[in-house]
């Protein structure tokens, strides 16, 4: 994919039902039951969306208002979400796990000017309209508004992102952000028309959004969502039964179906992997069990993804992959320079990158070093091209005097049959002494010598924990992230070190 031009005007909303018009009668998404499914055609999906679109017109929202979605699971949420920004209504969506007191705190900064919300989910205390999910389904029906196409770089939607900080953050996207998307299809899915993709996110989740459903109906492709409930057990019999071509879950999805036994399925092509690093040893366990490889993507919420793997391309063993044809990738030093290992930077440049943080131009202006964006994420360039992953700047470990990622270390205590879950951390155990600490989940504790044994079977001595804790469970944020630092937070407190 070239770095061709956003075309102008463009709006993104037209942009992803394109193709619609193509076979109004192709089924663009299904929502799979345990014994039945609900169906959406293209010619329908598209109706709702611009018959919905009119109808929040008519509510007296205007253009540049902010909509906070507070739905679940259903097709109300992309409809809803395409719709605003149809006719340049800025959608924020949400997750419906969100508390009162933390949706209230999102809305007080936010301002929104409607609230789209669903049955049973928590609203903010505040004073914008509710317009209820039997309120948008009546929209549906309505005549079709007319796209809304004006500047690419405008903005589009809002997500919130806890990002590094653990506060919430609103991350601004442009209608552009869709066009760089496009960079996707062959550097990362290999998506095709004819694919059958099979998400099992939830659809306000951005990973669900943009590789669950918009890139397929870009592509004029059909989406299969699983319905709210649906348990990870259950995935392989629904990929056989409706024939999914590209399976897409976070690497936890992938751990919770290895537990029992997949059957061959003779529709799937490959898996899809995003939301943090996928160990190899799960991707290794997929391979033999499916006889299908998995492809794993690198992005953040300020830019999507931007390096994976892909069928034409796959990644090396224990590197995230190539950077998408197209993007503009750098390994900048501390002194900003390029380099061979570094912070992972995006150029100002590239279509997906976000306008900035919502009312926070500080914030997003400390994000830039001159002309890219730090990811705060450290990496390394192999000879071929590819990005090996190393941790997030704040997250690597010195060990005497040697930087050590805490990914090596957690891949290596992840070999470990009794093993399910591992962080590494580097903990304080006394003024100006920190060793590296292995955190880890498993039915019963294993005995520290034995973890020992085995770490120093597989790392130099320099990278082997010194300690080992066992957890009922991990950290991880709002998008299944490990959260590394809530865990050393939790330690020092426990042990009187703050």
């Amino acid at each position: 994919m070239t770095r061709d031009p956003v075309p102008s005007p463009f709006n993104m909303a037209a942009h992803v039902l394109a193709r619609a018009g193509d076979d109004p009668n192709k089924t663009a998404l299904s929502i799979l039951g345990h014994n039945t499914s609900q169906n959406w055609t293209y010619g329908q999906i598209e109706a709702a969306i611009r018959g919905a679109a009119t109808g929040l017109l008519n509510s007296g929202l205007i253009a540049g208002d902010r909509v906070l979605l507070r739905l679940g699971n259903t097709p109300d949420f992309p409809i809803a979400f395409l719709a605003c920004i149809a006719v340049d209504l800025i959608p924020v969506p949400t997750s419906s796990q969100l508390t009162v007191a933390e949706i209230t705190a999102m809305a007080m900064g936010l301002q929104p000017k409607a609230i789209i919300a669903g049955d049973g989910i928590a609203l903010p205390d505040h004073a914008a309209p509710v317009i209820d999910t039997a309120t948008l389904e009546s929209f549906y029906t309505l005549p079709h508004a007319n796209y809304v196409t004006n500047d690419p770089n405008r903005a589009a939607y809002i997500i919130y992102t806890s990002g590094t900080s653990g506060t919430p953050r609103g991350v601004v996207h442009a209608h552009r952000a869709i066009w760089a998307r496009r960079m996707m299809h062959d550097g990362w899915y290999g998506l095709t028309q004819a694919d059958r993709v099979l998400h099992a996110g939830a659809f306000n989740w951005t990973y669900t959004l943009g590789t669950g459903l918009m890139d397929p109906w870009t592509l004029g492709a059909t989406a299969l969502i699983p319905e709210a409930g649906t348990p990870a057990q259950a995935l392989p019999a629904l990929i056989h039964t409706h024939e999914a071509t590209i399976f897409a879950a976070a690497p936890g999805v992938y751990r919770q179906l290895l537990k029992s036994p997949i059957p061959q399925i003779k529709s799937l092509r490959h898996g899809l992997s995003a939301g943090e690093k996928l160990p190899d040893a799960t991707r290794e366990a997929w391979t033999t069990a499916t006889g299908t490889p998995i492809y794993e993507a690198y992005g953040m919420s300020e830019c999507s993804t931007f390096i994976s793997g892909s069928p034409t391309k796959p990644a090396n063993a224990g590197t995230l992959g190539f950077p998408q044809p197209g993007r503009r990738i750098a390994l900048l030093s501390n002194d900003a320079t390029s380099t061979d290992h570094g912070q992972i930077a995006v150029h100002k440049s590239d279509t997906g990158l976000m306008l900035g943080y919502f009312d926070a131009p500080d914030e997003t202006a400390t994000r830039f070093c001159g002309d890219w964006f730090l990811t705060g994420d450290v990496g390394h360039r192999l000879p071929s091209g590819a990005i090996g992953y190393d941790g997030r700047v704040d997250d690597m470990m010195n060990a005497g005097g040697y930087r050590v990622s805490p990914i090596e270390v957690e891949t290596a205590l992840s070999l470990h049959p009794d093993v399910n879950e591992a962080a590494a951390v580097a903990l304080p155990i006394k003024k100006d002494v920190t060793v590296i600490a292995a955190f880890y989940t498993s039915t019963d504790v294993i005995e520290e010598d034995e973890l020992s044994a085995h770490c120093t079977k597989h790392l130099a001595r320099y990278k082997t924990p010194r300690l080992y804790i066992r957890k009922d469970a991990l950290p991880r944020g709002a998008n299944n992230k490990l959260l590394r630092r809530a865990l050393r937070s939790q330690w020092e407190t426990e042990n009187g070190q703050t």
